[in-house]
């Protein structure tokens, strides 16, 4: 099946609200697992760069499973990041360390011009062009940070995503189970990101699938 592209910004009220309020547990919760997992033992000081980060949710859990690092998120979507401050400014135990930033990519001004972490979830598909993504890194990532990379991975078929929407949106509103249908399409294979790591010169990143709908990509930036 070939990739068919979806908005790049989800900047709809509805929609922002929808996600804010959407049970994000598993995939959110696994999210920091396999970072931790990825890179065993480190303990995330100084300031982390989310890319895409939406209302917030992973922002916020990084923060909380590394409380020595402030976390920067930066989202075009100013809809999303509306939702997600108001989150922040409630969660007594982040609130201090976590700062969401409207920016779109490329381009975006970051409050740093480095990071000494960079993660990013459910961001590469949205772009029409996925070296965005990688340049961001590459411009903003500290030597030797780590990196981890996690998004939706395309299934085979139309029919495979109907049934991961059906296995994994039930119950939730209309418009989460469109978007989570339409960003399966969106999404890339682990042979793509394959060859778009190797075109940005990061191909010693390990790759792959990280659940039946995820892949993942990580490793550290070179050292200096």
């Amino acid at each position: 099946m070939q990739r068919i592209l979806e908005p790049e910004l989800m900047n709809e009220e509805e929609q922002a609200r929808a996600y804010a309020a959407a049970d994000f547990e598993e995939p959110h919760s696994h999210f920091i697992e396999l970072f931790q997992a990825a890179f065993p033992g480190l303990d995330v000081t100084g300031f982390a760069l989310d890319l895409g980060c939406g209302p917030g949710d992973i922002a916020r859990r990084f923060a909380r499973a590394f409380p020595a690092c402030t976390v920067h998120g930066v989202d075009g979507a100013e809809a999303m990041l509306r939702c997600g401050q108001q989150i922040i400014e409630r969660d007594r135990e982040v609130h201090e360390r976590v700062e969401l930033v409207r920016g779109y990519l490329p381009g975006a001004t970051l409050p740093r011009d480095s990071y000494d972490a960079v993660i990013s979830n459910s961001l590469l598909h949205h772009l029409p062009d996925p070296a965005i993504l990688w340049k961001a890194i590459s411009a903003h990532a500290a030597p030797g940070a780590p990196v981890f990379i996690m998004d939706l991975a395309r299934p085979q078929n139309r029919e495979e995503a109907c049934r991961l929407a059906d296995v994994y949106m039930p119950g939730e509103p209309e418009i989460l189970r469109r978007d989570f249908f339409n960003s399966l399409l969106a999404s890339f294979t682990v042979e793509e990101v394959r060859d778009q790591l190797r075109q940005a010169s990061l191909d010693y990143f390990s790759l792959e699938l990280a659940s039946d709908r995820h892949l993942a990509a990580w490793g550290r930036m070179p050292d200096l």
